[in-house]
């Protein structure tokens, strides 16, 4: 299975991207996907993660209510719509893919503080907002 982010860019505070993960698998459908970020000097930060039905999904505290996952099950595709965005929000930021249980994802395991492993990885986009 392979990720291929796209969509990054440099944005003013306060405006819009809309980043891509391509999955390239048939049964692409069968894993959670999710979206993890790591700004400069900071560790890797869940960000968004969508059941494999799509039904369930799930935000970091500090991006609900501006951030959106999608699928296009057309297209082999997920998405991360991100509204609102902050300086803060610069990082580059990485697709995964996992067949984790969805209540596992973008979640720490509380016996190591790690996050639960993902199982596949993107490259990774770079997203920038500065005025």
């Amino acid at each position: 299975l392979q990720l291929v982010e796209s969509g990054g860019g440099l944005v003013q505070p306060g405006g819009s991207l809309r980043l891509s993960c391509a999955v390239s698998a048939l049964t692409w459908n069968y894993y959670t996907i999710a979206w993890f970020r790591q700004a400069p000097g900071k560790e890797r930060e869940g960000v968004s993660c969508m059941s494999s039905s799509g039904g369930s999904t799930i935000y970091t505290d500090s991006v609900k209510g501006r951030f959106t996952i999608s699928r296009d099950n057309t297209k082999n595709t997920v998405y991360l719509q991100m509204n609102t965005l902050k300086p803060e929000d610069t990082a580059t930021y990485y697709c995964a893919a996992s067949r984790l249980q969805f209540s596992q994802c973008i979640q720490r395991n509380p016996s190591t503080g790690d996050y639960y492993p993902m199982d596949y990885w993107g490259e990774g986009t770079l997203v920038t907002v500065s005025s």
